[in-house]
């Protein structure tokens, strides 16, 4: 008997020296598994109740916790009754005086305030389709991103009513209504919202709106693509309530308040972390605009314990000079996406005991990672567990023109541990892709078809990532014709019209380098010019103030006789990339763009090294 156990502690012994050993991961990964579907048990018992939409968890929130703080603004406080019964007011005036109904799609040109939330939960009570617009747009993409989604009305903060003047008349020819969150308008064609909120009952408005199918659209998500201007990404019903999990996942708690200084319009903002706080019925400390030097204010102010960032939020951080505030603050975790290694390391020495856990998602898709371990770099793990939940694979692919490599077969090859593939996913229920409203062929794009198996359909994120051998993920590169900067991304075609536009121009190349010191991608510009004509700094200065926001900016620019090409005149950038913008490696003419004398100047190699060393920031 004695023999027996022995022999038994022996082995357990064993198993634990050689788990410990070759899967050191093993516990987190099945933990963090476990966790994962237990939230899927509660979403799916919630459904069954008939809880199936983001507004619905919502309004269940509001039932549940009516008095408890949902946003605190500024000075103001919205408890979950506060937001409900100011979007069913919101919810009126749209049917009564705006004549929207179910089906509807309306976009919201809003910054940071309470009433984004209201006026988007009050069109989702209709059954409208709601489109996020970046209020960094310039007019001709606003105009472009309302006709692509064929939005029937449009909804503006007084404080934005600016940014629309150029865009006005071509709104009301093609018969888009705009309303602004005001008591008064300055323009006889925009009508006003406030006026008529205040004396709309706060009851909730009884509307026949089917239940919608889980993998219908919700709302329209803009980002950057290879077209030239923005691309509408359909987001569905079951990928933003998903969302709502992910600060459960991160750790966040009911009792948690959550600091959220990035964009609305962003999906990460709008679907993790206001719908991260109505799953959770956590507080959210809205922050109307990001300020690096507030932050740790706020944080004691407000009480903060959890805060989402991009990488970039984080730089600006850990190089802001040191105040009393950072030292004894209540934050506990911040969960986000894009930290670099050494910002990630810096801001852990320097601002204590806050656990950070970084993610990677998209938004079209629902495929994405999160780091649950003490790992400092990468984005999550590769585990076996993981690929339960969400299938996904690394592809082999050709480094200059990044499509997948195929066997003679014609099927894709699966990369090597330790080795940089292309991301890929399955296409399934809970994981759809609804496509880009507008031109299907953009759609098509991000598909592959035959990828392992004749008929089998993936997403392809056109994402380069790298699985080392104990099974961390680490986002290496943002292929095709965008580059991310100060947490936006650049779409190279759009930046190149733009430029295009000027006549002593006659060929351009956009691209993205990479800077010291800086997160993602610097514009840079390629440029041929026309016979007889010089660079004209200052006149592309002052175009590029008028058309494009500065994160799209090319703050390079590289002079040559001409470009180059493939056989099938599309841009090589491969080599202008890798070359960057060092006077010693290009040869030809280089040129800064010095916001402070609002012209192109002379790229020296003195210019250069203060540039690479931080002296002159970006």
């Amino acid at each position: 008997m004695h023999w027996a156990i022995n022999s038994l502690a022996v082995g357990f012994f064993t198993l634990f020296v050689l788990q410990r050993k070759f899967y050191p991961y093993f516990w987190a990964d099945l933990m963090y598994y476990a966790r994962l579907r237990r939230v899927g048990r509660s979403m799916m018992a919630r459904m069954k109740r008939g809880v199936v939409t983001y507004l619905q968890n919502f309004e269940l929130q509001a039932k549940r916790s009516p008095d408890k703080a949902f946003i605190v603004c500024e000075d103001q406080i919205f408890t979950y009754r506060d937001v409900d019964e100011r979007s069913n007011r919101f919810a009126r005036v749209f049917q009564a005086h705006c004549g929207l109904k179910c089906g509807d799609v309306v976009a919201l040109l809003m910054k940071n305030e309470a009433d984004f939330i209201c006026v988007w939960f009050g069109l989702c009570k209709l059954g409208c389709e709601v489109a996020f617009l970046n209020f960094n747009l310039k007019p001709q993409s606003i105009n472009h991103c309302l006709r692509s989604c064929a939005a029937k009305a449009v909804v503006i903060s007084s404080e934005l009513m600016g940014s629309i003047d150029e865009v006005l008349l071509m709104l009301t020819d093609h018969s888009v209504d705009v309303w602004v969150v005001a008591d008064v308008s300055s323009h006889q064609d925009v009508r006003t919202l406030l006026d008529k909120v205040e004396v709309a009952s706060s009851e909730k408005l009884l509307v026949n709106i089917p239940q919608p199918n889980l993998i219908s659209n919700f709302l329209f998500v803009f980002t950057s693509g290879t077209t030239g201007l923005p691309k509408a990404a359909r987001i569905s019903h079951m990928k933003a309530v998903m969302c709502m999990a992910f600060l459960r996942m991160c750790g966040a708690r009911a009792d948690d308040k959550v600091y959220l200084t990035l964009p609305l319009y962003h999906m990460s903002a709008s679907l993790l972390g206001i719908g991260g706080c109505i799953d959770l019925g956590a507080t959210c400390v809205l922050k109307k605009k990001f300020s690096a030097s507030q932050f740790w204010k706020d944080c004691l102010k407000y009480d903060v314990t959890v805060f989402q960032y991009i990488g970039e939020l984080c730089r600006y951080l850990v190089n802001q000079p040191k105040t009393k505030e950072e030292a004894v603050h209540s934050v506990r975790l911040a969960a986000g996406s894009g930290l670099r290694a050494d910002v990630w390391r810096e801001f852990i020495r320097r601002f204590g005991k806050v656990q950070i856990c970084e993610s990677y998602g998209l938004t079209e898709a629902s495929i994405g990672f999160v780091n649950y371990t003490d790992e400092i770099g990468p984005i999550g793990r590769a585990s076996y567990f993981n690929k339960l939940s969400l299938p996904f694979e690394f592809l082999q692919c050709d480094p200059q023109t990044y499509e997948p490599v195929r066997t003679d077969a014609g099927r894709c090859i699966k990369a090597s541990k330790g080795e940089t593939g292309l991301l890929v996913a399955p296409v399934t229920f809970t994981n759809p892709f609804l496509g880009y409203a507008g031109d299907k062929t953009l759609s098509e794009k991000k598909l592959l078809r035959d990828v392992f198996k004749k008929g089998d359909l993936y997403f392809n994120t056109g994402d380069l990532m790298l699985q080392d051998h104990r099974d961390f993920v680490y986002f290496k590169d943002r292929i095709g014709d965008t580059f991310r900067w100060k947490g936006e991304n650049v779409s190279t075609m759009e930046v190149s019209e733009v430029l295009g536009c000027l006549e002593f121009l006659e060929d351009i190349s956009v691209y993205g380098v990479t800077v010291p010191g800086y997160e993602g991608r610097v514009g840079m510009a390629a440029v041929v010019l026309k016979d007889g004509q010089d660079l004209d700094g200052d006149r592309l200065y002052a175009h590029l103030l008028h058309t494009l926001p500065p994160y799209a900016w090319p703050w390079f620019l590289r002079v040559q006789t001409s470009l180059d090409v493939t056989d099938t005149f599309k841009q090589r950038k491969g080599k202008l990339v890798e070359q960057g913008f060092s006077p010693e490696t290009v040869q030809q003419p280089l040129y800064f763009l010095d916001t402070s004398v609002k012209d192109y100047i002379p790229l020296t190699l003195p210019l250069y090294q203060d540039i690479i060393s931080g002296k002159i920031r970006l």
